[in-house]
């Protein structure tokens, strides 16, 4: 994964809103949910909704998709397995352990 992607995405999970909307859609799985759900389980104003998303998609965490005339946001799943890749790469001092295997409830 490139150093770039990972401190963007790094930075943008260093928000309280942005981390708890990462969460949610972590939750929500490959279906994501609607921005209006995501607002209202969150409490989020839309704007601030809106400005979160954008954030979590330049460092792309997040997905969105158009249904009808509803945004559909998802987690990236593969840019979290990246992420959580790139952190642990490293750990066990280059050996494999379990700190770096995917969880298979992530792969599509």
């Amino acid at each position: 994964m490139d150093s770039n992607l990972v401190v963007r995405a790094l930075g943008a999970l260093a928000h309280e809103s942005r981390l708890a909307i990462f969460r949610l859609l972590v939750v929500a799985g490959p279906d994501g949910i609607a921005a209006g759900e995501i607002a209202q389980q969150l409490g989020l104003s839309p704007s601030s909704l809106s400005f979160h998303l954008k954030d979590l998609s330049h460092a792309e965490l997040v997905k969105p998709r158009q249904d009808g005339r509803f945004i559909i946001y998802s987690a990236n799943f593969d840019a979290m397995t990246g992420l959580i890749g790139f952190l642990t790469e490293n750990c066990c001092a280059g050996a494999p352990c379990a700190a770096s295997d995917l969880p298979s409830c992530c792969e599509k």
